[in-house]
C-alpha cells in the first residue's frame, strides 16, 4: 500500500523492542520524556493498531486533553494510521478532546476505537506525564484481552509503519484533508457532545436557574473542559462571564494539577467552603471524566454524588422512565447500594476500572455507575463523564429549588450515612509499598474474629470478582477487612501514578437514619483510621505522618 504518489510508508528499525509498554486500566502512562524519546510513542501505537479489530478500512478517532505533546503526537498517529490502512481519521480543532466526548464520538461514527492522549489528572508538561488509552468499538476501554495483546506485540516488535512527505496536518480549524488514501476529518469537539447533554438533560430549566439568583463557580483547571464548560454554561445555559474559572486549555495545565478534590482544587473550595459568595460549585479533571461538586459550606463526597443522583435521576428528562440498575467500584461506600434496594434496583460491585462497568452497561444491567474517585457515569456513552455530572446536579438543583447541603441533609435523613473517606499516600518507594501491602494480605487470614477499633472482623480477604455477563474473573483487586457493624477498611496500590507507588486507605463507617448524620468524617473515622495505621505501619513504613491528599 502506497500513501500517495506524494507520500510512501517508511518502515522504519528499531534496534530492540521497549519492555516497558504495558498497559494499565487506563492505558500507558509515562513521562513526557519517556514518550519523547525516539519511537517510544511510535511502538506503542504499531503495535495498537496492529491489534485493534478492523484498523484496516475502518475509522479512528483521535483526541486528547491538550497537555504538552498532544499535537506532535496527533500527527504521529495520523501518519501510522495511514500507513495501516485506516479509511477515515476524525480528530479535532487544537486536537483538543475530551475523554467522554471522544467514547460518544466513537459511537456516533461507528469508529473501530480511538485513541486518547490523556494522563487524566495527572500534571502536564515537559516535566509531567503523558499517555495513551485505547478505546474499543463501545466507546470504553479496550478489555484486558487486546490490552494484554497489545503489550505482548511491543515486545516483539522490529519496527513501525508510518507516511512520509506530504504536508503537515493543520488542527487549526475545522476541515477535511487527506494523507493518502486516509481522509483526515477536523472537527469541532464540542458540538456534538453540546447536543447529547440536550437530549438528556433541560436545559431551558437549568438556564433558568442559572440567570436568577444562582452564583456558580466551575474551574476548568486549566484542562480539557474549559472549552465545553464555556460553551455550556456562559454561552447557551446563560451564566455570567466569569462563571467558568481556568478555562484555556494549557499544555502544562497553568502548572497545576489537574486532580479536582480539596487538596488539589483548593481555590474553588476555599470559594464555596469558605464563604457564601457561591451556590454551587464544580471542578473537572484533565481529561473531563472525573467531577467534583460542591454547594455553599459543603463538599460532596463522590460515592454519595452517585447515591443522590440515583435517588433523583426521574428528574432528568434522559432519565424520566427510570433506572436499568446502578454499579459502584468495590472502594466506593455502599451508599448507592441503599437507594438501589430502597428503589427495588440492581446493584453490582466491581473491580476498579470503567471497563467492567462497560460490560453491565452494554449488557443493559445498569444505567448509573460510579466510583469514589470523582468519576460518575451512564449508559450515554462508555466512560465517566464529568460535565454530564454537573449538569445533572444543577438539573436536580433546578427542579428541587433547595440547596446543595438540604439536598445532603434529607438523603441522609432517608437513607442514611455512609462516613467514607480516601487517604491517599503518593509517590511511595515501590519496595515499601508493596511490603506494606503483602505483609497486610499475609496477615488477613488471622484476622477474622479479632477486634479492630472496637469492632470484631467478619471478613478479611482480597477483592476478587466474577463478571455476570461474560463470566470473566477478576482477582487481587484490593485487601478488604469488613467489620461486624458494616463499617470496613480497604487497602490498594494504585497503578494510576508514574512515580513510585500510591498506597490508598478507603475508609467507611454507616449511620442510620435518626443517628448522628452531621459530623466531620474525619472525626467519624478516627477509630478505624487509627486501628489500620496500627495495623497496617503505614506511617512507619511510608515515612509519611499524613496522607498526601485526603478525600
Amino acid at each position: 500500500m502506497t500513501c500517495s504518489s506524494s507520500m510512501n510508508v517508511q518502515h522504519i528499525a528499531l534496534a530492540r523492542p521497549f519492555s516497558d509498554q504495558k498497559p494499565g486500566t487506563s492505558g500507558l502512562r509515562k513521562s513526557s520524556r519517556q514518550f519523547q524519546a525516539p519511537h517510544y510513542l511510535e511502538s506503542f501505537i504499531e503495535a495498537s493498531l496492529r491489534v485493534l479489530p478492523g484498523v484496516a478500512g475502518g475509522t479512528l478517532v483521535v483526541g486528547g486533553d491538550g497537555r504538552y505533546g498532544n499535537r506532535q503526537a496527533i500527527a504521529v498517529i495520523a501518519r501510522m494510521a495511514a500507513a495501516h490502512g485506516v479509511a477515515r481519521l476524525i480528530t479535532t480543532t487544537g486536537g483538543i478532546l475530551s475523554t467522554p466526548a471522544a467514547s460518544h464520538l466513537i459511537r456516533q461514527h461507528g469508529a473501530v476505537g480511538g485513541v486518547i492522549l490523556s494522563a487524566s489528572h495527572n500534571p502536564g508538561g515537559p516535566d509531567g506525564d503523558f499517555g495513551v488509552k485505547i478505546n474499543g468499538a463501545n466507546g470504553g476501554p479496550t478489555p484486558e484481552s487486546i490490552t494484554d495483546a497489545i503489550y505482548a506485540a511491543t515486545q516483539t516488535l522490529d519496527g513501525y509503519r508510518i507516511c512520509e512527505g506530504g504536508s503537515d496536518l493543520d488542527l487549526s480549524t475545522p476541515g477535511r484533508s487527506s494523507i493518502g488514501d486516509l481522509q483526515v476529518d477536523v472537527i469541532d469537539g464540542v458540538d456534538d457532545y453540546v447536543a447529547l447533554m440536550q437530549r438528556l438533560f433541560d436545559f431551558d430549566q437549568i438556564g433558568d436557574l442559572l440567570r436568577g439568583d444562582f452564583p456558580m463557580a466551575f474551574d476548568a483547571m486549566h484542562a480539557v473542559t474549559g472549552p465545553y464548560a464555556s460553551r455550556i454554561f456562559e454561552e447557551i445555559l446563560g451564566a455570567p462571564a466569569g462563571t467558568v474559572r481556568n478555562g484555556i486549555p494549557l499544555e502544562d495545565f497553568g502548572g497545576g494539577h489537574p486532580d479536582p478534590n480539596l487538596t488539589y482544587a483548593h481555590e474553588l473550595a476555599e470559594l464555596l467552603l469558605g464563604s457564601d459568595a457561591y451556590r454551587f460549585g464544580a471542578a473537572c479533571d484533565g481529561d473531563g471524566d472525573r467531577n467534583m461538586v460542591l454547594g455553599t459550606r459543603c463538599f460532596v463526597n463522590p460515592s454519595d454524588s452517585l447515591a443522590v443522583l440515583t435517588a433523583n435521576a426521574t428528574l432528568a428528562p434522559g432519565y424520566g422512565d427510570g433506572l436499568a440498575g446502578v454499579a459502584r467500584s468495590m472502594p466506593t461506600s455502599a451508599a448507592a447500594d441503599v437507594v438501589a434496594k430502597d428503589l427495588g434496583l440492581p446493584c453490582f460491585e466491581t473491580p476498579t476500572g470503567w471497563k467492567f462497568f462497560g460490560n453491565l452497561l452494554d449488557a443493559g444491567r445498569i444505567t448509573l455507575c460510579g466510583e469514589e474517585s470523582f468519576g460518575t457515569g451512564s449508559d450515554h456513552i462508555r466512560e465517566k463523564d464529568g460535565l454530564w455530572a454537573v449538569l445533572f446536579w444543577l438539573q436536580i438543583l433546578a427542579r428541587r429549588r433547595e440547596p446543595v447541603s438540604q439536598i445532603m441533609a434529607e438523603h441522609w435523613a432517608r437513607f442514611g450515612r455512609h462516613y467514607y473517606s480516601r487517604h491517599d499516600y503518593e509517590a511511595i518507594a515501590s519496595e515499601a509499598a508493596h511490603g506494606l501491602y503483602n505483609r497486610v494480605k499475609e496477615m488477613q487470614p488471622g484476622l477474622v474474629g479479632q477486634s479492630f477499633a472496637g469492632r470484631s472482623v467478619a471478613t478479611a480477604d482480597d477483592f476478587a470478582y466474577t463478571d455476570p455477563v461474560d463470566g470473566s474473573l477478576t482477582s487481587g483487586q484490593g485487601l478488604r477487612l469488613l467489620l461486624d457493624d458494616g463499617s470496613r477498611v480497604v487497602l490498594r496500590l494504585s497503578g494510576t501514578g508514574t512515580q513510585g507507588a500510591t498506597l490508598r486507605v478507603y475508609l467507611e463507617s454507616y449511620v442510620a437514619p435518626g443517628g448522628n448524620l452531621a459530623q466531620d468524617p474525619q472525626a467519624a473515622l478516627g477509630d478505624l483510621i487509627r486501628a489500620i495505621d496500627a495495623l497496617a505501619e503505614i506511617k512507619t513504613r511510608t515515612g509519611m505522618d499524613r496522607p498526601t491528599v485526603i478525600t
